[in-house]
């Protein structure tokens, strides 16, 4: 794979900033991946070139960074979130105005993209508990076709309104979702849970489940790059 290449972070009143990373020149691809609770865009940077993506592939990785926000569950403490949490409860566990605003700053950065020369349907959304949360959320919901949507260790937000707002262009999207089956932050079941609410809505999710905590695997990792070869192949 041709050696990446750091862009520098951008910084507007109307996007998040982000670290951007190209796997070739004039990339025809894109990537968004949202970090999760408490991290920022420096968190999944390095697991790129670890992707094992073909040479002929050239995509441009964006890896923005959450505003900074007091979080409930973690008694107020300030740091970088998607929104905020209140309880750890699958059904109660998000803010929801923390997750449309954060939905629409993604969106922002999907249109960015398209005023760089690559559409909707070239982009994937991806992201990792919070940062999974809001890409699924927005991504279902987006009103153009999406190449994408990936979940990693996340769960589906606000399930009773997905088959009144969801967006008739991504009703067949491809879905990855993982899950660690001893995931004491955001509960296994959760992401099964969700898994099982989004194909009971005709969503197509190819799931995975690995031995492992809140966090990321090798073996995870090798999944995602075959995943990403093929829906932006």
């Amino acid at each position: 794979m041709r050696e990446r290449r750091r862009l520098p972070t951008a910084m507007s009143d109307e996007l998040l900033p982000c670290i951007e990373i190209e796997t070739a020149a004039n990339p025809n691809a894109a990537v968004i991946w949202l970090h999760g609770l408490g991290a920022d865009g420096n968190d999944f940077v390095p697991i790129v070139p670890e992707l094992g993506l073909p040479r002929t592939l050239a995509a441009r990785f964006v890896f923005p960074h959450a505003p900074v926000r007091p979080v409930t569950i973690n008694n107020g403490m300030r740091m970088r979130a998607w929104y905020d949490i209140s309880a750890a409860d699958f059904n109660r566990r998000a803010d929801l105005g923390g997750v449309r605003a954060s939905s629409s700053a993604l969106g922002r950065l999907i249109e960015r993209e398209a005023g760089r020369g690559i559409a909707a349907e070239r982009i994937v959304l991806a992201g990792f508990s919070q940062g999974g949360a809001i890409a699924l959320y927005a991504g279902v919901r987006y009103p153009q076709r999406l190449a994408g949507i990936m979940v990693l260790s996340s769960y589906l937000v606000d399930a009773e309104a997905l088959a009144s707002e969801a967006s008739a262009a991504n009703r067949s999207v491809p879905i990855f979702m993982a899950h660690g089956t001893a995931d004491p932050v955001v509960q296994f079941q959760w992401g099964e849970t969700s898994k099982r609410l989004l194909e009971a809505q005709g969503y197509a999710v190819e799931w995975h489940s690995y031995r492992m905590e809140h966090s990321v695997c090798l073996e995870e990792v090798h999944s995602i790059g075959a995943w990403l070869s093929r829906v932006l192949a």
